[in-house]
């Protein structure tokens, strides 16, 4: 009987927890109340059971339950529904953490992780840089253009917006073959290996579209927003040969109470990405430079058979910034910086900057 031991946060005072305990037990389980279960085994194997209950803060618990693998199945979505569903409407309780039993549930994890990220961008050590295509409502050829002043000015990892899906203004078929065009050329003319991760949306039959036209037009990465297009089909794209390294990104993220270690150097890198993006410390959302090390540490903990994957911290990063970040990571990061080598005076020299501060401190660290 394999389960994992899941971890919540309760806010319930010391008399009252141990019933809240029990209460959550059920509902992340069978979901009714225990005299509705008769049959022998799925009470003594199915049935959510408390593992233990210790202070964590005033009038709140840490409190352990044992959830039977098999309700998971092989099912990314069912996985977030068994960990937090029910629970998620509860404002008592946040997920912290899941300790695995010997067998992880059959979900894809990373095709790439560090190393194979590293040998597709040509990046053998160091940390790896990374801009995105803004704003939204630009038209192809703008965004093309952009591509390829990134590109030329070296740097590594050229995202979509993770706002630009298939607007009228740049429609994902015409898109992406011109940008995955503009940087082509600027490593030919370069010499560089620069990789373009287009943003890939919409439900099963339309991401299932978009990869197949990815691989028509040669793209080396791709982005997923797991929480927008769902888990479940995330993990079956890399399921079906996506055979790209993927870059998730946190959007929606904030509306769950998922500690942010588990969701995005676990959950994320579970459901197949190879690179995670999430808030920096001191940017313009307000994680905690602890919570950024528990993410970045959490990228590179044993997880079963899964390879380590990349860090990406980011939200309103600069250059000048680079260099503490590469401190504070170390050479395993990739570095995000977005809008603000677009709005300098001279775009295509804070680029260059920009490039040039990743390298410096990769050599020096």
């Amino acid at each position: 009987m394999a389960r994992m031991q899941v971890s919540y946060r309760i806010a319930a005072p010391a008399p009252t927890v141990e019933a809240r305990a029990a209460a959550l037990a059920l509902e992340q389980s069978v979901e009714c109340p225990l005299a509705a279960v008769r049959e022998a085994r799925v009470r003594r194997e199915v049935v959510g059971e408390v593992v233990s209950i210790v202070p964590d803060g005033p009038d709140a618990h840490r409190v352990d339950i044992a959830l039977a693998l098999e309700t998971v199945g092989d099912d990314a979505g069912q996985l977030l529904n068994m960990l937090f569903g029910n629970a998620s409407l509860q404002p008592d309780v946040r997920l912290l953490d899941v300790r695995w039993p010997d067998g992880l549930p059959a979900l894809p994890g990373p095709r790439f992780g560090v190393a194979g990220v590293r040998a597709r961008l040509g990046r053998a050590h160091g940390p790896i840089s990374c801009s995105a295509l803004k704003p939204q409502g630009s038209s192809v050829g703008e965004l093309a253009r952009l591509a390829y002043l990134q590109a030329a000015a070296g740097i590594d990892l050229i995202k979509d917006d993770h706002g630009l899906a298939d607007p009228p203004s740049a429609p994902f078929e015409a898109r992406v073959p011109a940008i995955q065009a503009a940087v082509a050329r600027a490593n030919r003319d370069t010499g560089g290996r620069c990789v373009y991760a287009p943003n890939l949306s919409g439900g099963g039959r339309k991401l299932a579209r978009q990869a197949a036209l990815c691989r028509e037009a040669g793209v080396g990465a791709v982005m997923l927003c797991p929480l927008v297009v769902g888990a479940s089909n995330m993990a079956e794209l890399v399921e079906d040969g996506l055979d790209v390294p993927v870059l998730a990104h946190p959007a929606l993220a904030g509306v769950g109470r998922i500690a942010p270690a588990l969701l995005f150097g676990g959950l994320f890198r579970l459901f197949g990405a190879d690179m995670v993006i999430f808030p920096n410390q001191g940017g313009r959302f307000s994680y905690d430079a602890a919570t950024c090390r528990a993410i970045a540490a959490a990228c590179a903990a044993p997880l079963g058979p899964h390879a380590p994957v990349l860090p990406v911290p980011a939200g309103g990063m600069t250059a000048a910034r680079v260099g503490e970040m590469a401190d504070f990571y170390g050479p395993d990061v990739v570095v995000l910086v977005g809008g603000a080598l677009l709005a300098a005076d001279d775009p295509a020299q804070a680029m260059a900057d920009f490039v040039r501060a990743v390298r410096c401190a990769g050599e020096m660290r």
